[in-house]
C-alpha cells in the first residue's frame, strides 16, 4: 500500500494560530512528508467556512513545489462544478510544469450545501457539470483545440497553451457503490473519504468491490488505484484517546457534522479512523489492503492538533511497513 498525507486544512479562529502561520505549518509538513518518504501530500479545496481554508490548492502547492523535489503534490479534491474547466485545466497544468511533473489530481463534485449556495450553483446540476468539466479538462491537457457543446459549457476550438509535463495521475471521488462501479467502468482511479459517508469498514469494502467489478469490465490495464482518506494518529500506546480525542471532537464539531456527530468511540469501532500505536495501526492497514485499498491518505493534522504531535505521528506512520 502506498502511503500519502492529506489535510482538509480545518482552521479554528479562536485558537492562537493565524491563517498565515497555519499556511506556514502546512508547507513545513509537506517538506517533512517528503523527508519521511511519503508518496504524495494532498490538500482539500473548500470555500466559505473554517472547515477548510485553502480555496485554491494550486496556489499552496505551487509554493510547496519550490521547496520540494520528489513528493507528489496532490489535490483532494478539485471541485469541478465550481470552476470554468479551461481555467482549471490551465492552472493545474501550470502546477505540473512548476513542480516538474508532480501533480496528483483528485476531482469531485462537492457535497457541502453552503459551498453550492455561495457559488450560486444548483446542486441538482452537479453530475452534469462535473462530467462536462472533466471531459473538457482532459481534452485541454492534450494540447489540441477543444470543441465542446454541452448543457453548461460551449467551446469552439479553444486551445490551452499550457499542458502537463506528462499525464498526471487522476482520481475521481465517490461515495456510493454505484458511482464507484461507474468510475471503474471508465478505467479511472477512485478516491474515498469514508468518514463523511460510510457507516463502517464493511461499507467501504462494498464500494471498493463495486469499483473492482467495474474496472475489470473496462478493459483498462492494471487494477486501478483506490485511495482512501482516514484520520490517522500513530502514538506510543494502543489507546491514544487522551492525545487525539479532543482534536477529533473539535474537528467533527463543524458544519459538516453538526447534525450527525459521531463520537471517538463510534469511529474507532467502525474502523473509520486509524488510531493507536504502530502495531495496531499496521493491523488496520493490512485490513484495508485486504479490502482492495492501494493508497492511504493519512489525515494527520486535524482539530488543531499540536504540530509536535502531528509530526511525531507522521514519523511513526512512515516507519510502518505498508507492503
Amino acid at each position: 500500500m502506498k502511503l500519502s498525507i492529506f489535510s482538509v486544512t480545518d482552521h479554528y479562529p479562536a485558537r492562537d494560530r493565524s491563517i498565515a502561520s497555519f499556511y506556514d505549518q502546512l508547507l513545513g509538513e509537506i517538506s517533512y512528508a517528503e523527508e519521511l518518504g511519503f508518496a504524495n501530500y494532498f490538500i482539500a479545496e473548500h470555500h466559505f467556512h473554517d472547515y477548510g481554508i485553502v480555496p485554491s490548492p494550486a496556489v499552496l502547492l505551487a509554493a510547496a513545489a519550490r521547496q520540494t523535489s520528489r513528493i507528489g503534490l496532490g489535490v483532494a479534491v478539485a471541485v469541478l462544478p465550481f470552476h470554468q474547466p479551461m481555467v482549471l485545466a490551465e492552472e493545474y497544468a501550470m502546477l505540473d510544469q512548476l513542480s516538474g511533473g508532480r501533480l496528483a489530481l483528485g476531482v469531485g463534485s462537492g457535497y457541502l450545501p453552503h459551498e453550492y449556495a455561495g457559488f450560486g450553483v444548483d446542486p441538482a446540476e452537479k453530475r452534469t457539470r462535473f462530467d462536462e468539466s472533466l471531459e473538457i479538462m482532459t481534452k485541454a491537457w492534450t494540447g489540441a483545440p477543444v470543441h465542446f457543446e454541452g448543457r453548461h459549457h460551449r467551446l469552439s476550438g479553444v486551445r490551452s497553451a499550457i499542458t502537463p509535463v506528462s499525464s498526471p495521475p487522476l482520481w475521481v471521488a465517490v461515495i456510493r457503490p454505484e458511482a464507484a462501479y461507474h468510475v471503474g467502468r471508465q478505467g479511472r482511479n477512485i478516491m474515498l473519504i469514508p468518514y463523511a459517508s460510510a457507516t463502517d469498514i464493511g461499507h467501504l469494502g462494498e464500494v471498493v468491490t463495486a469499483y473492482r467489478r467495474g474496472f475489470a469490465e473496462s478493459g483498462a490495464p492494471g487494477q486501478g488505484d483506490v485511495a482512501v482518506a482516514l484520520h490517522t494518529y500513530v502514538g506510543e500506546q494502543p489507546d491514544v484517546s487522551d492525545e487525539v480525542g479532543p482534536a477529533l471532537a473539535q474537528y467533527t464539531d463543524t458544519r459538516l457534522y453538526h447534525k450527525s456527530h459521531r463520537s471517538y468511540a463510534e469511529l474507532v469501532a467502525a474502523e473509520l479512523v486509524l488510531f493507536g500505536d504502530a502495531d495496531l495501526v499496521s493491523r488496520r492497514m493490512r485490513r484495508l489492503a485486504e479490502l482492495g485499498v492501494t493508497q492511504l491518505l493519512a489525515l494527520c493534522n486535524f482539530g488543531a492538533l499540536a504540530p509536535e504531535l502531528v509530526n511525531a505521528s507522521m514519523k511513526r506512520l512512515a516507519g510502518i511497513d505498508a507492503d
